[in-house]
């Protein structure tokens, strides 16, 4: 898996010089991609560590394109080795990520919900009952990269305000 970081900088000249921010093209999909391989890999972590006396191991990746309403990208899943791991987050064949999905999973972090509330909000997007440990897997290699979206957000914002400025 080649791991490549979403340069919020690129972004925000990106959003300056007029690229959407949603689409196939837009600025987000590389963010959304970057997300949702880190929750993959932290949801096969967990199984394989709630597993550990099977002798079942990671087993390279698979790509997968995903169509979301942020715009569409390909990602890289990870598998195990006996093929058992069944993700919650994309499921296998599953080609479509919800608008309802993408706008509560980029609620949960805007609100800096508790692990309480984010184990609610899982139940209530998939109808799953996840470990505390799984929880914490996944929010673990999240939560620093989202971490730094208010920092361009608070970028974007500094622009709006400076070009509402410059038009009044």
């Amino acid at each position: 898996m080649t791991k490549t970081t979403f340069d919020f900088n690129s972004a925000l000249k990106a959003i300056q010089s007029g690229q959407p921010i949603t689409g196939s093209d837009g600025v987000l999909a590389p963010l959304v991609k970057q997300l949702t391989e880190a929750a993959l890999s932290a949801e096969l972590d967990t199984y394989l560590a709630d597993n550990r006396d099977s002798g079942n191991r990671r087993n390279g990746y698979f790509k997968k394109t995903e169509h979301a309403a942020l715009g569409s990208f390909e990602f890289e899943t990870p598998h195990d080795r006996a093929g058992a791991f069944e993700p919650q987050l994309v499921k296998k064949h599953q080609t479509k990520l919800s608008e309802e999905i993408d706008n509560k999973i980029i609620s949960l972090f805007s609100h800096g919900m508790s692990y309480r509330d984010f184990k609610a909000h899982i139940a209530d997007i998939y109808g799953l009952s996840l470990s505390d440990g799984a929880i914490t897997n996944i929010t673990d290699q999240l939560i620093p990269q989202l971490n730094s979206i208010s920092d361009i957000a608070q970028q974007v914002r500094k622009l709006t305000d400076e070009d509402e400025k410059v038009l009044n």
